[in-house]
């Protein structure tokens, strides 16, 4: 992943999405050969030179201050992730040059975050870093996510399962589309923050290699922070479950989330998470790996 394209094609990608009129500007001929804005209309936008703002979308932007960053993203209309994605690209290209490819230290989850897991006992509540390594479930979360646990790689990962297992993956995941653009736009974000970990890179390359969607949503450039939502799943037991997403930052773990899946009490979904801690009470369900999340 190389950082000047990176930068190069995420900006020109966010200057083609915004038509002139939608920045306040009279679009003046009918012939307009770009699509969205002209990097002269972004620079008077963000109030910098023409000639500085095409060496930052040429993929500099080392030396960028944090008031030219936060007018830039003004000018392109970032919404928040994408401005985070914007300032992770920026301190990037300020770091040394020719950089070394990382492979991240092994680490553990540590024994009390396990005991949160395990004390979680209504809800599917499980631990993964920003690679979607599944790194430690609940009981609960094994027996709801036993179809991604399918594969007998671990530590497991949700993107292979959605662009590599599609039918299954099909099969789970009722709004499969959304699913599909969201995991592929929280590894862009991933890459922005860690552009050198060698398991991510990995990760994208394989991805990359063996999906033709996942090549198209990776191409466009979006960008997804881990928040809150709903998540619409089939389980091949319960049948289909409306889920509550939360996912945590962990303060002493910063490369880690945790993530909790619950609902309202007296719906169908909760009686059907009821019946799947029932079930699962008397299967052996898929392990998953807890002791090298990264390694």
């Amino acid at each position: 992943m190389d950082l000047r394209t990176e930068i190069r094609d995420f900006l020109s990608s966010r200057r083609a999405r915004i038509a002139p009129e939608q920045a306040g500007l009279t679009a003046y001929g009918r012939n307009r050969r770009v699509k969205g804005l002209r990097r002269e209309e972004v620079a008077l936008l963000a109030g910098v030179s023409v000639d500085y703002y095409v060496r930052m979308e040429r993929g500099s932007l080392a030396g960028a201050s944090d008031g030219v960053l936060e007018a830039l993203a003004s000018a392109l209309q970032l919404d928040e992730a994408e401005r985070d994605h914007l300032f992770h690209l920026a301190r990037q290209s300020g770091a040394p040059s020719n950089p070394r490819r990382h492979k991240p230290a092994a680490v553990t989850v540590r024994s009390t975050l396990l005991q949160v897991l395990d004390a979680i006992s209504d809800a599917p509540a499980w631990i993964c870093n920003g690679r979607y390594d599944v790194l430690a479930m609940n009981q609960l979360a094994r027996a709801l996510f036993s179809p991604v646990l399918a594969d007998p790689r671990r530590p497991a990962n949700t993107a292979r399962f959605v662009y590599l297992a599609p039918e299954a993956a099909k099969d789970f995941f009722v709004d499969y589309d959304r699913i599909a653009s969201d995991v592929a736009a929280k590894l862009r974000m991933e890459a922005g923050r860690n552009p050198h970990d060698e398991k991510l890179i990995a990760l994208v390359g394989e991805l990359s290699t063996c999906s033709d969607l996942f090549r198209q949503r990776w191409a466009s450039q979006d960008v997804r922070l881990h928040r809150s939502g709903r998540k619409r799943v089939h389980h091949p037991v319960v049948g289909q479950l409306e889920l509550d997403v939360e996912s945590l930052e962990l303060p002493d773990e910063p490369n880690l989330l945790l993530n909790v899946y619950t609902a309202a009490a007296g719906t169908p979904t909760a009686d059907g998470l009821a019946l799947l801690a029932s079930w699962a009470a008397t299967q052996q369900m898929p392990a998953t790996e807890l002791q090298t999340p990264d390694g």
